[in-house]
């Protein structure tokens, strides 16, 4: 028998007559856990350091339209090109080009934001991507 078996049957026979060696066993492995969680964890938030900074372009299409050529040269100012999409209608979220939410329009202090209604779920993404 290997002595890493005879330690643990000793062990295992400490723990059955005195409750103290269970706890403390528990304690020693639960130790062991949480520093490697918290190692775990500390990595996990220095990986994630590197592409915080990083910008994304974030895009609210409010709808599309087509015309030809000649309706464009006469559009002047106070023209108004009729789009795709209702009134309520909820827009589409892009960054950098790929849908990840849907939301309405807010106004907030004078400017213009937008209310996410729904997350796109990944497996909406991915066939996104196809």
């Amino acid at each position: 028998m290997s002595e890493e078996n005879t330690e643990d049957i000793s062990t295992q026979e400490d723990a059955a007559i005195n409750p103290e060696v269970v706890n403390n066993e528990v304690d020693r492995i639960s130790d062991k856990v949480q520093a490697g969680d918290n190692a775990l964890n500390k990595l996990k938030i220095e990986n994630l350091d590197f592409i915080l900074d990083i910008p994304l372009d974030v895009t609210v299409e409010l709808g599309q339209s087509e015309m030809q050529i000649k309706d464009l040269l006469q559009l002047g100012q106070g023209s108004i090109v009729e789009l795709n999409k209702l009134a309520g209608d909820s827009l589409e979220i892009n960054v950098n080009g790929k849908l990840i939410a849907r939301g309405e329009v807010v106004v907030i202090n004078e400017k213009f934001g937008i209310k996410i209604l729904d997350i796109v779920s990944p497996i909406e993404r991915i066939q996104g991507l196809k």
